[in-house]
């Protein structure tokens, strides 16, 4: 029995030995007079029992049946073990056609003994910073290095952006060996042309966002500020203003993400079975517009932020690498071991000693530009900035002799023992010597 039916026993028998009226006992159970008398009709006619209620120990009608059940653990423990009750939930009820609630099913898992499969830990508290009224006026955006194939494939990293008023995550996200300034270019391209240009991007200081370093040119120093990494170039030739956090915390909402993504994505992969990046980005597709219909929620305001991109705007050339060289005598480009062959100008015209803008492209392609003219244009099949690393790992790798030492200068006082140390002296050593004393 429990305490409500404890309490309503004990009333009733002391209103049937005396010691209570019938209002006293009404006021205590917080029943009325009638409800008192016709609970003292049934202890008198029934005993203690009559005052339990009557479907106690009786199965619902609507009970999940034990064929179900065993089927649902049987379910978790094989094709989609790893998976989360919400999403093992949703699984059930789109492929298996087996119309659960979470909470049942969770009843379920927890009966036949299967825990979670993330253990939660108490989190920090942490002031909530709300959200942007509009899509497109912030976004966030940041690398996830991860076993997301497990033990099927290698270790990768997941580049992505979300929306910090909609929550949506963004095109363009994909999988790359290591997070780099190339990665989020193909972001910030992928983004622009879907939606526009965002107002600003919420990121942390990795070296490709921001400058860490202490090296101070001339020009920057005369400046007073340093120069852009290629991301922040490309952020400041499309007017998006880079907002660096200082913790992780932060940058919440993108962090949340890689939480939701490392449990749901890695089980979509391995549900596919997907071992190779190629794989993996075929299936991270597919998951994303799943992703959004799950947990996209409506802006505050229903008119978005994003600013139309001109139509005089080359997004393919600010998202690319640029470096500014100079044109040998030859009308060649010299780059990191490419060489890049720029054509005669109108009547003839040489480029020589003329300082033009180099840009490699995501796609592979190099292009020169002489302030905003296309001078020449070539395919390459990488960029030369990362066959000058490798070879240079090569060298490393393969034990080279080392480059030969500078010889150092020796002080006074050295070369006149070197000098005493090498015999008696005659007088034009002896003129030298006392000529290096003074």
């Amino acid at each position: 029995m429990s305490k409500k039916q404890w309490k309503r026993l004990d009333v009733i028998e002391r209103v049937e030995k005396g010691r209570w009226t019938m209002v006293e006992a009404a006021r205590v159970l917080g029943l009325s007079g009638r409800q008192v008398r016709r609970l003292c009709c049934v202890f008198n006619s029934l005993g203690p029992k009559g005052l339990l209620h009557g479907n106690l120990g009786v199965h619902p009608k609507n009970r999940v049946g034990d064929a179900v059940r065993a089927q649902v653990v049987s379910l978790m423990t094989t094709k989609y073990a790893g998976f989360n009750d919400q999403h093992f939930t949703e699984k059930l009820g789109e492929v298996e056609n087996i119309i659960l609630g979470r909470q049942t099913v969770r009843r379920i898992l927890r009966g036949a003994g299967l825990g979670p499969v993330r253990k939660r830990r108490p989190r920090r508290y942490h002031g909530r910073r709300p959200r942007k009224a509009q899509a497109g006026m912030m976004l966030l955006w940041d690398g996830s290095l991860h076993r997301w194939l497990e033990d099927r494939g290698p270790e990768l990293c997941l580049m992505g952006a979300i929306d910090d008023a909609t929550g949506e995550f963004l095109p363009g996200a994909h999988f790359v060996e290591r997070e780099c300034s190339a990665s989020y270019l193909r972001v910030l391209l992928a983004i622009s042309e879907t939606y526009g240009l965002a107002g600003s991007i919420y990121m942390d200081r990795h070296s490709a966002l921001h400058r860490n370093d202490e090296h101070w040119t001339l020009e920057e120093e005369f400046r007073g500020e340093q120069d852009p990494t290629q991301v922040g170039a490309a952020l400041k030739a499309l007017e998006i203003e880079p907002i660096f956090a200082l913790s992780a915390q932060a940058k919440g909402r993108v962090e949340r993400l890689w939480g939701t993504l490392q449990d749901r994505l890695v089980s979509e992969l391995r549900l596919a079975g997907a071992k190779t990046l190629e794989e993996a980005n075929g299936v991270l597709a597919s998951y994303r517009l799943q992703h959004n219909k799950r947990f996209m929620k409506p802006a505050t305001e229903v008119q978005a932020a994003w600013r139309r991109v001109r139509a005089d705007t080359d997004l393919h050339r600010l998202c690319s690498f640029r470096y500014d060289v100079r044109v040998r005598n030859d009308n060649t480009v010299h780059h990191n071991g490419a060489v890049i062959d720029i054509p005669r100008g109108p009547g003839g015209k040489s480029y020589a000693g003329s300082v033009v803008e180099l840009r490699y492209l995501l796609n592979g392609t190099s292009r020169v530009y002489q302030g905003d003219k296309l001078i020449a244009q070539t395919a390459t099949t990488s960029n030369p900035r990362l066959k000058a690393l490798t070879r240079k790992k090569k060298r490393i790798a393969g034990n080279a002799a080392p480059p030969p030492q500078r010889r150092r200068k020796l002080t006074v006082k050295e070369i006149i023992t070197k000098l005493r140390a090498s015999g008696p002296n005659t007088n034009k050593s002896k003129r030298r010597t006392e000529s290096l004393a003074c």
